[in-house]
């Protein structure tokens, strides 16, 4: 792969990014409710999803996962109804915990990194999209391992970066609201879980 290619494919990437998806306003609910910090297990969840989603792409899985239509529909509907729920929870209970000048207890890195994991996985079209993506920027007279390595990990660093930009922003904000205005914030956060399972039900409609 040359570096003009290369470069080509980082241009196509930050366009593709440049439109927020599920898993970016999900990071910016983590980051309101949790804290910039313990949002990155949320980064780190979804980044480990989209790898796996790139092995199976370049594992050539693609086409047969494609083949079925309601597998699509299963992963993508649970994760959708996984992330309404904890939209649903978190709404709820900010009106039922008494709120100090700390806010909700901060949800376990454990949960936070599930949430991320989900959010992705449940766009198991993911694997057909970067199997589509990679060949147009693969050099047929070249290996082929290492050049899906040099791709996978160039996504992987940009879209950790526009989630960490998300998160570190969303963080702020958060770490500057107190009382009962941290308990809209809150309300805020969960809408915003809410929100992103919408973006997610919507993804692939026409198809």
């Amino acid at each position: 792969m040359t570096i003009d290619l290369w470069l080509l494919y980082v241009g196509t990437v930050l366009v593709f990014m440049a439109t927020p998806g599920p898993s970016h306003l999900l990071m910016l609910s983590v980051s309101l409710s949790n804290g910039f910090r313990r949002s990155l297990a949320t980064a780190s969840g979804d980044l480990t999803a989209n790898a796996i989603q790139m092995l199976l792409a370049g594992l050539g899985l693609a086409t047969v996962i494609a083949a079925s239509r309601y597998g699509f529909a299963i992963i993508k509907w649970a994760g959708v109804l996984y992330l309404v729920w904890i939209g649903l929870r978190q709404i709820i209970a900010s009106y039922r915990r008494q709120v100090d000048s700390a806010g909700l207890a901060p949800a376990s890195f454990r949960e936070l990194w599930v949430r991320g994991f989900v959010t992705s996985a449940a766009n198991p079209k993911a694997v057909v999209f970067f199997a589509a993506l990679f060949p147009q920027f693969i050099d047929s007279g070249a290996p082929l391992a290492p050049q899906l390595l040099v791709l996978g990990a160039t996504y992987i660093v940009i879209d950790g970066m526009f989630l960490a930009t998300y998160g570190a922003g969303a963080g702020w904000l958060g770490r500057r609201v107190r009382g009962r205005s941290r308990a809209l914030i809150d309300r805020v956060a969960g809408a915003g879980m809410i929100g992103a399972a919408i973006l997610l039900g919507l993804r692939g409609q026409g198809d």
